[in-house]
């Protein structure tokens, strides 16, 4: 019998045919496929749809990671604790954390029933943050206290704020049960630190509320990074169990389904789901990289250059047609949380964060070369720039056997800059240090690639009206 030999794209599907496909032929007989191709064309779905559940469900075990890695870490054992992180070994373990100023940060559920915070003023950047990374408020210099202080009120998913509304009081829903709480502060008078420490406090709505812990001074070597393997997909499991579904996840859900993922049922994967799980989460990284190094939906903020302004994507995630998918991916690859200052950030308030991974040429940066910035006299900030260096591996604060934050983050508050003439300064970042300009360096080591973010707190308007610009790095040695 000569059975016609077609390739995918020129399959009729009727009557007998043999099919090239990337998953080997299928052999069709009287318009059926046997057993066998049956087998290789659910696998072969099922691992599409795994790849796919990676990119989507990115921020949300991303956030897991780092609650996880936290409450272990650091001894968090009450729903009040906050953990302070402050020297590089602590802020090491968190995905492109600013190195800058202290992260104060808490987790939290809101299955207990709705969280009421009592917020001091001051200069703070504070906020709470959902399960999907999104700002549920900001809270501090860019929340509706303005610096003031206030009563915030969180009600859950399922909850009705209506009943929570007073005078006085700020109220938000979450659509999510767990959250994240923290803040940043900004004044570092002495003494300022110890006064949000008295008062800060929180509890559920109606009972008394709690003096927050602080955890203090653990220099304690951490992870945050999202797992890989198998971790990767308990840890989605775990989450999901806890969160209603929301109408815009329910096709996921159904795709998570033949995975050996479902809402109400413990993760027990088979042989079969793990093996494709171990597949679809290593080509899902890998895609999700892709998506972090060469984002293909919108271009460099400056013209011909290789910086990327950060959030290109809206508060919620979504427009009226579509989840923001690839956008949010990028960023939640590269980096933690969303804030309103940081996603609309406005002249005078917010930050800016601008990332690369390229050199003027458009090559990838390199561990064993060395490039230099120049950043131009006057970078328009009312607080500070600063410019700090990413494992890309990892995408947490390089590691380069340094021990304190300035072997890893140089800004406009660091002493020991060297400026040029004309007020500008050249920062470098490689394998080794220009003679004289130790102090402006930033080493990088091995194999390890690295990426650069500068951030421009409070920007002011040549930032927006693009009359500010900063020029790749040039690789000179």
């Amino acid at each position: 019998m000569n059975i016609p030999q077609t390739s995918l794209d020129s399959a009729t599907l009727a009557g007998d045919e043999d099919i090239s496909t990337p998953i080997g032929d299928i052999e069709l007989r009287h318009s059926y496929f046997d057993d066998d191709a049956s087998t290789r064309l659910f696998d072969e779905m099922d691992y599409q749809r795994a790849c796919q559940a990676y990119v989507w469900s990115t921020p949300l075990v991303s956030i897991m990671a780092w609650r996880e890695g936290q409450t272990s870490s650091y001894g968090v054992t009450g729903e009040t604790d906050f953990v302070v992180f402050d020297s590089l070994k602590e802020k090491r373990g968190i995905v492109t954390a600013n190195l800058t100023t202290p992260y104060i940060i808490n987790f939290i559920s809101l299955a207990g029933g709705p969280l009421e915070i009592a917020y001091p003023a001051g200069q703070t950047a504070g906020g709470v943050i959902d399960f999907w990374q999104r700002p549920v408020c900001d809270m501090g210099l860019t929340g509706p206290d303005q610096g003031k202080g206030g009563t915030y009120i969180i009600v859950g998913p399922e909850h009705d704020p209506a009943p929570h509304r007073r005078e006085g009081a700020y109220v938000f829903q979450s659509a999510t049960n767990n959250l994240l709480v923290g803040l940043r502060i900004i004044d570092r008078t002495p003494g300022f630190f110890d006064t949000v420490k008295q008062q800060l406090t929180m509890g559920l709505v109606g009972q008394p509320a709690q003096a927050c812990r602080f955890i203090v001074g653990k220099d304690v070597e951490w992870d945050a990074t999202a797992p890989r393997g198998l971790d990767y997909w308990r840890m989605l499991a775990s989450v999901l169990q806890d969160e209603p579904v929301r109408a815009v996840d329910k096709a996921w859900m159904a795709m998570l389904l033949p995975l050996g993922i479902e809402k109400g049922k413990p993760f027990q994967p088979d042989v079969r789901q793990k093996a494709i799980l171990l597949k679809g989460a290593a080509m899902g990284e890998l895609m999700a990289r892709n998506l972090q190094v060469n984002p293909r939906y919108t271009e460099p903020y400056w013209k011909n250059t290789y910086w990327y302004k950060s959030f290109d994507f809206t508060i919620p995630q979504e427009t009226e047609t579509r989840v923001e998918l690839d956008e949010r991916t990028t960023w939640f690859y590269e980096a933690v949380t969303s804030s309103e200052g940081m996603v609309n950030p406005v002249v005078g308030a917010g930050q800016v964060y601008m990332s690369t991974k390229r050199d003027s040429k458009g090559n990838t940066l390199r561990a064993d070369k060395t490039y230099k910035l120049q950043v131009p006299k006057d970078v328009p900030v009312a607080q500070f720039w600063s410019l700090t260096l990413y494992s890309e591996n990892t995408r947490r604060p390089y590691d380069n056997g340094g021990t304190d934050i300035r072997s890893t983050s140089l800004d406009s508050k660091t002493p020991e800059l060297i400026y040029n003439a004309d007020g500008s300064v050249d920062l470098y970042i490689g394998a080794k240090a220009p003679a004289g300009f130790e102090g402006n360096f930033m080493q990088t080591v091995g194999e390890d690639g690295w990426f650069g973010m500068f951030r421009l707190y409070a920007p002011l308007q040549p930032f927006f009206d693009k009359t500010f610009g900063l020029g790749d790095f040039e690789m000179i040695d």
